[in-house]
């Protein structure tokens, strides 16, 4: 394994544990660990983080995005549904993407915060 962890900035913690536990919870991932008003955590070996950067504001990566492997075409559909009624914004309906292998179906938002986020089921 490579990583040990991710961490994605936001301005309200509360506000994206509530957006991520919804929008997680559609690909079978759940929250792990809480420091209460600073960060939440997904996931178990490898994981997930959304919090307050130590060095001040949150704000998103030009570039950056997190994909989250998905069980389903279907689970990448409703990942995108859930994540549209929680706030997000569309960078990319469900679809199959053959630019990137022929069975590689994905889904893009931005969150709360900005952050480019993907669910993909190859």
């Amino acid at each position: 394994m490579i990583f040990n962890h991710i961490s994605l900035g936001t301005n309200d913690v509360e506000n994206a544990s509530i957006f991520y536990d919804a929008v997680l919870s559609t690909l079978g991932i759940s929250r792990s660990h809480t420091i209460d008003q600073v960060a939440v955590s997904y996931g178990e070996q490898f994981e997930f983080w959304v919090g307050l950067p130590s060095e001040g504001n949150g704000s998103s990566g030009n570039g950056t995005h997190v994909a989250f492997n998905a069980p389903s075409q279907e689970a990448v559909d409703t990942f995108y549904r859930v994540a549209l009624q929680q706030g997000a914004s569309c960078e990319g309906k469900p679809a199959l993407r053959p630019e990137y292998g022929a069975s590689y179906y994905a889904a893009y938002v931005r969150d709360l915060d900005g952050n480019k986020i993907e669910a993909v089921f190859t």
